[in-house]
Order: C-alpha cells, then structure tokens, then sequence
C-alpha cells in the first residue's frame, strides 16, 4: 500500500508541476528538477533510489520509442553527417574532455573518469527542444538536436559500459572498438527486422486497441533482443521507431494512428515528468553521500564546477572547428548563418539518460558518491544555466523558427493538392447509379476542407472570423445542444443503455472530426497580415504575407506559350502565379507591367521573402 500510494504521489506531483510549467511558458525539466530539490529537504519525503533496471529497462525505451516514431526519416537521412558528428564525435570528445578533468582532480583510475565522463556527455532531447519549439527555432536545428539526443544516448551508454570492463580490468582497446561496432549495427539491424515483423502483422490489424498494444510492445521487442546478443538496445529502438514511424501512413488505419499517438504522448509527458523529478529528488541523499565520502570538501565542490564546465564548454569547443572543417572541404552548407552552430553549441542541456548510465557504474567503484554528485550537478547546472539562458541566446542572435505565414501557404498549397487528387479520383469512380447528392456531398467536403487552410491567407484584423471558423463555431455549439438532449433522455431513462452510448459516441466523433488547422492559439487569433517596419515602403508595409493564389503550381503563360518555368511568384493583389525572371518568360514582371500590382511574393517552398516593383525593395 506505502508503494502504491507513493506512486500515485509521484506521478500526480510531477504532471500537476509540468502542468504548472507549460501554463506559465516555463521549461519543464528545469521545474521539476527543481521542486525535486526542493522536496527532497522537506521532513517525511522519503528518498528515492531508483533501480538501474527500471530506468534502463521501463523509461529508456518507450521514451526513445515515442520520439522516434515522430521523427521524419527523410529530415535524419538530409542530415545524418551533422548528427553521427554530434552523437558520436562529440560525445566522445566531451566523454575524454571530462574524464581528464576528473582523472586530474579526483582519485579515481583513469577508466573510471572515463564512465563519468561518458556518463554527462550525451544530452537530452526534452530539455532542449522543448525550448526550441517554444522560442521558434528553425526546423534544421530542432531536427539536429532530436535526432542527436537519440543516438548519443548509444554512444554514452556503450562507452559507460567499456569503462566499467576496463576499470575491471576485462577489456582491451581493440575489443572495446569491435564492441562499439557490434553495439551500433547489431543494434541497427535488430531494429529494422523488428520493424518490418511488425509491419507485417499491423498490416494485418484494423482494430484501433490491438494496433496500440502492439505498438506497447514495440519498444520492448527491439530492445531486449538487441541487448541480448550485446547490441545497443537504445540504436535498436531508435531505428524500429523511425522506421515504423515513416511506413505508419501506409501500414496502419487512421484510427490506429489517431490511437497510438494520443497514448504515447500521455506515455511521454508521464515517463519525462516522473523522471525530472526524480533527478531532483535524489540530491539531498547523494549530496550528502559525497559530503561525508571522506574526501576533502573544497576539492569537491572544485570538482564539481570544473566537471560542469568541462562538460558545457566541450560542446563549442568540438562544434566550432568541426564546422568550420566541414565548410572548407565543401562537406555542409556555407550559406548557414554561424548563428546556429552558436545555439547548436548552447543547447547543450543533460537529462534523463545521464541519470540512467550513473547508475550503471558498479557499487564498487571508488568515490561512487562523488561521482554521483558529480553527474547530477552536471544536469541540474546545465538545465539551470543553459536552460534559462538559450532563449535569450537565441533572441540574441535573431535566430527565428519557420514564419507562419509560409507554414500556412504550403499547408494550403498541399492541401490543394491532395484535395485535387481526390476530386479526380471521384470523378473516376462515379456511376451512374451514384446520387448526385452523395456527389455534391463529397465534392462540397473537401472544397470546404481546402478553404478552410486558404481563409486566414493575408486577412486583416476585421476579417479574423473566416466562414470555416463561423462554421466550427456554430457546428460546436449545435453539438452541444445535441448532446445535452441525449443526456436529458439518458437520466430519464427513456432509452437503453447501448443505443446512448451509440449516439453520444457518434457525437463525440464527429467532434473530434471538425477540422482544426489552426491548432495554437497564436495561429488561431493573429493575422496573417505585414508587419510594419521602418525601413520598408508603403507597398510592403500594406500588402498581405501571402494570399490565396490563382494556380500555385503552374504559371499558365508558360503552359500557353510552351515554355517550361524555375521559379514562380506570386501577386500579393490578386494573387496571380508567373514566373520569374529566371524563366525564358519573365512572366511575373509583363503582370507587374501590366496591371501595375506593386509587390509579389515567392511562392517557392521555404521562401518567405516579398519584392516591391514600385520602389524595387526586398520585404
């Protein structure tokens, strides 16, 4: 009963603190890391020691699973020589780069400083992009710092793993490379097979429950195997995510989707937010283990700032050179403002699997306390100082996320698109026994559907209230009403028990089905509308960041005149699309010279940028 009730504590104490956190824009790590801390003095709150076992085995792998099915393979294939760098590379530099701070500091065997050192080196996906997707940083850098969280924790918990052998005396340095090896491809191929046996049996399963129990399993079943034949269970879950991920629109149903990822973002915000606090609340007893280690007191607290520090500075100090070296042998892109690196370098924050590999290390290793303290001082410093601090870095250096305007063009753009083919594909399959109701139906669903993405397109303040939002508004209300009928006659009891559950399910899914392409409140309430700046014309300043075009993939001049168009632009007056000067054309220009429409835009996917004719002004 004490068990049960202190887990109900737990896990209600660290959802209500990440609540309190998300309400207030506060990074939630650093709360709960914090109220851990807090609570960890506080007289009756028993210590926690976790098991190393429940971290490894019941944390580690359904968080790295929930991330990886949401990771866009084709994003880690784009920049997969950044990422090996960083969660390889790097992680290995920052490992040595802290083991000799440690070796020199401490009395402990130069394989042990290595475990510590592998032990702070990889850094946590949570902390860091839940800042960048908060703050709005460019999608390339979100991407990097995923997908390089995910595979550091590989390398760090293999090289704990080869320290703690040779601290034992066990291992050679060549056994210790063809270990990583076999722990990166057995890890790798564990993975994939996983995936594809998976694939095979959801390809199987149309019911929605069976599919997500499944997915339950997933994590488990590419890990186990993977650490059975000495592989890298983190790469393995990794790799059967991501793959399983990137066939989940052609493998499962949609309701299986809709499922499996409503349940594994309760899953995650549960594991991250028990595991934060967790971290907080084990420092008082491991602050006081090393306190009464024997080992002199001003010689730990110096240990503990130069391991912090070499830990954080280890980061630059590897990103810097290796990008700069890649830029001169032509290895990444020159145009990438240097900026990013400066925030890549930042966000440098430790977290969950930092807590799992301190555990790792064997009772018997010297100084254990110490190195204990040292490990958590290393996250709770980094998500206080760099947590705290990467917004403001990242206003610093003007580093700004992807425009909203530009999101909604290419949501509408594809959405017309999509919806193109679908009408099309209507137009195939009607016969003529089909109503022409039904026809109208269908025809008017999906016109209402691509409409709604075009309505909030270069609209003003007065015009925020589009007729797809009225429509919501309305439809929400009227279900209401609806629902409210049904309970009446349900308390009533005027009707059996199945046929309401019927109705009132039937209610709920068409609730959940109106659609909401606005989905944050910032995208829901501002317009799409130009800012004012001083340094513009009037034009730019009055024209709208986007509009709904006539054509967005094609310049109809170029298909009359036979022509094939580079680029195309679009009027911000009437949303004609031509194309650029760059075309044999110069279609976009003769529209200017023609209808004397000021300002026109790209249309071109990840180009936001506007261009005055009048005044020939860049906006």
């Amino acid at each position: 009963m004490h068990v049960a009730i202190g887990f109900v504590v737990l896990v209600a104490s660290a959802a209500s603190l990440a609540a309190l956190a998300r309400r207030f824009g506060i990074s939630e790590p650093l709360v709960l890391t914090l109220a851990g801390v807090v609570a960890s003095y506080v007289p009756h709150v028993p210590e926690v020691h976790p098991d190393p076992e429940v971290i490894l085995l019941g944390f580690l792998p359904p968080l790295l699973y929930t991330s990886a099915i949401r990771t866009s393979l084709v994003d880690f294939r784009a920049n997969a020589r950044t990422i090996a760098l960083l969660s390889v590379g790097l992680v290995l530099f920052s490992t040595f780069a802290v083991a000799g701070v440690v070796w020199w500091l401490l009395p402990v065997p130069f394989a042990v400083a290595v475990a510590l050192g592998a032990v702070v080196a990889p850094t946590d996906a949570v902390a860091a992009t839940g800042i960048a997707r908060r703050i709005g940083m460019p999608r390339r850098i979100v991407t990097i710092l995923e997908d390089e969280s995910m595979f550091n924790d590989a390398t760090a918990l293999v090289t704990v793993r080869t320290a703690v052998a040779a601290a034992a005396g066990t291992v050679s340095v060549w056994k210790a490379g063809g270990d990583f090896l076999l722990a990166a491809g057995g890890g790798a191929a564990v993975g994939i097979v996983v995936a594809y046996l998976l694939a095979m049996l959801r390809r199987r399963i149309t019911d929605p429950v069976l599919d997500t129990t499944l997915s339950f399993l997933a994590p488990f079943l590419a890990y186990l195997p993977a650490e059975g034949i000495n592989a890298s269970g983190v790469i393995a879950v990794v790799t059967c995510g991501m793959v399983l991920g990137h066939g989940a629109p052609v493998w499962q149903s949609a309701a299986s989707r809709i499922a499996e990822r409503t349940n594994w973002r309760t899953i995650q915000f549960i594991l991250e937010s028990v595991v934060f606090l967790i971290i907080g609340l084990q420092m008082r007893a491991i602050i006081e283990g090393a306190w009464n280690s024997g080992l002199d007191h001003g010689t730990l607290i110096v240990a503990a700032v130069a391991v912090m520090s070499a830990a954080m500075l280890s980061r630059p100090l590897w990103v810097f050179p290796v990008t700069a070296l890649s830029r001169k042998l032509g290895l990444s892109n020159a145009d990438v403002p240097l900026s990013h690196p400066v925030v890549v370098s930042w966000a440098g924050m430790r977290g969950v699997v930092t807590l799992a590999a301190v555990l790792l290390l064997p009772a018997d290793t010297p100084q254990l306390p110490v190195l204990k303290l040292l490990a958590l001082v290393v996250v709770a410093g980094t998500l206080l100082l760099q947590g705290t601090s990467l917004p403001w870095v990242v206003r610093r250096l003007h580093v700004r996320g992807p425009s909203r305007a530009e999101n909604a063009l290419q949501k509408a753009n594809l959405l017309q698109q999509a919806s193109a083919a679908g009408l099309a594909e209507l137009d195939k399959h009607i016969t003529p026994d089909t109503p022409q109701s039904v026809i109208d139906s269908l025809r008017d669903r999906v016109t209402w559907k691509t409409n709604a993405a075009w309505e909030r397109l270069g609209r003003s303040e007065s015009e925020l209230a589009t007729p797809t939002a009225e429509y919501r508004r309305l439809r929400l209300e009227m279900l209401r009403a609806e629902r409210e009928t049904v309970l009446r006659v349900r308390d009533s009891g005027g009707a059996d028990y199945e046929i309401l559950q019927y109705v009132l399910s039937r209610l709920d899914l068409e609730e959940s089905m109106i659609d909401r392409f606005d989905e944050t409140e910032e995208e829901r309430i501002e317009p799409l509308a130009a800012p004012a700046a001083a340094d513009t014309c009037a034009h730019l300043q009055q024209a709208p960041l986007v509009r709904e075009p006539t054509e967005p993939d094609e310049c109809r001049e170029c298909i009359a005149e036979g022509y094939t168009w580079v680029h195309l632009r679009m009027c911000l007056t009437c949303g004609h699309v031509a194309c650029c000067d760059s075309s044999v054309g110069n279609h976009a220009t003769k529209h200017y010279g023609s209808t004397g429409h000021p300002v026109m835009r790209s249309v071109e996917p990840g180009e936001a940028w506007r261009w005055c004719y009048v005044d020939e002004l860049l906006g």
